[in-house]
Order: C-alpha cells, then structure tokens, then sequence
C-alpha cells in the first residue's frame, strides 16, 4: 500500500477564489451584520443555554444579538452576568406576556 500525498487548499475543488469581505473570516461570502436573532424556542431545551452562550461567544465588540425566548429570561442573563460580567449591554426589546426579545449588545 502506497500512500498518496494529500493536497490541502483553502476553497472547495473547483471554487472561483474570491476575497473575504472585511471582517468576516471563513470566506462564505455572506457578510457580516450588526444584528443577529436568535429565537430560543427552536433549540430543545437539554441543550439551549450552551447554544446561546455558544452565539454569544462568536460576537464581536460592538455587534448585537436579538434573543427570542418564550420567557422572561432571567436565569440565563444572571449566568451571563456570573460567568462574563459587563460584557454584553441587555435591552428588553418585547416583554412578553408570550414572547419576549432580548437585545444582547456585545461591549468588550
């Protein structure tokens, strides 16, 4: 058995190579916004906290994250404010009594 040299590239087989837009590392060619929503409800629930904080963690300073939650989130932003302190601004943008929109403005 021979071994075959294996070729490593930065783009798909056959991809054109464009260049990144600014700011934006993996060369996907979406850009970059200042806002991302998330809506909680969708993600079950063994597993919702660590997503959230797994988006929050892609953030960067100055880039927001709108969180839709079926609930009053408190629990988790008293995690956030534990674990990351002063790190993200939180601004109530809906206040339930169904749904409630969360606006997680990253700082540092």
């Amino acid at each position: 058995m021979t071994a075959e040299p294996i070729n490593l590239s930065s783009s798909r087989p056959g991809a054109v190579d464009v260049a990144a837009p600014t700011g934006h590392a993996c060369a996907c060619g979406h850009e970059d916004t200042e806002k991302i929503v998330l809506d909680s409800r969708t993600i079950p629930h063994a597993i919702r906290h660590a997503t959230i904080f797994g988006a929050l963690g892609a953030i960067q300073p100055g880039f927001a994250l709108d969180l839709i939650a079926s609930h009053n989130p408190l629990p988790l932003l008293g995690q956030l404010e534990s674990s990351r302190p002063g790190d993200f601004v939180v601004s109530y943008l809906e206040n339930g009594p169904e749904t409630w929109t969360i606006r997680l403005t990253r700082a540092n």
